[in-house]
C-alpha cells in the first residue's frame, strides 16, 4: 500500500479487497482469505481486518458466515444496492461528502434565521 494515502488502514485493505473482487481475483460466491492471513498480508492487526471487512459486508459485497468465513455476494459494480459509490469515490469521501452536504443545510438554515433576526431587530434599516 502507498505510505502517501492518509485513509485510515481499515479504508485501504477493503478499497484493496474491493478492487480484488472487481477484477475477478475474488468471484462470487468464493471465499476470501482467512483473517489471520489478510491481517499477515497487510501486516496489521485482526481488528483492522475485522474493520476492512466489516465495510465491504455494508456495501453488501461479501457475507460470512459464523465458522465458514467470508464469501462474496457481488461485485462492485453490481447495482443492486445504493450504498455503493457509482462515481468511484471511496466509503471514507462518501461519508464526508454527505456530513458537509449536512453542515451546508445547517449554515442556510442559521443564515435564514439572522436575517429574519437582523429584520425584527432593525425595522428602519431599510429606510435609511
Amino acid at each position: 500500500m502507498a505510505t502517501t494515502d492518509r485513509r485510515r488502514p481499515y479504508l485501504r485493505i477493503a478499497e484493496d479487497i474491493r478492487r480484488d473482487i472487481a477484477s475477478g481475483r475474488y468471484a462470487v460466491g468464493e471465499r476470501l482469505p482467512v483473517a489471520r492471513e489478510l491481517a499477515d498480508q497487510y501486516g496489521v492487526a485482526m481488528m483492522t481486518i475485522g474493520n476492512a471487512l466489516a465495510v465491504l459486508r455494508d456495501e453488501g459485497l461479501i457475507e460470512t458466515r459464523q465458522g465458514a468465513g467470508s464469501f462474496v455476494s457481488r461485485t462492485p459494480d453490481d447495482d443492486t444496492t445504493a450504498d455503493t459509490t457509482p462515481d468511484g469515490h471511496s466509503e471514507e469521501f462518501r461519508i464526508i461528502s454527505e456530513q458537509l452536504r449536512e453542515i451546508r443545510e445547517h449554515v442556510e438554515s442559521l443564515t435564514i434565521r439572522l436575517d429574519e433576526l437582523d429584520a425584527r431587530t432593525r425595522p428602519d434599516r431599510d429606510e435609511k
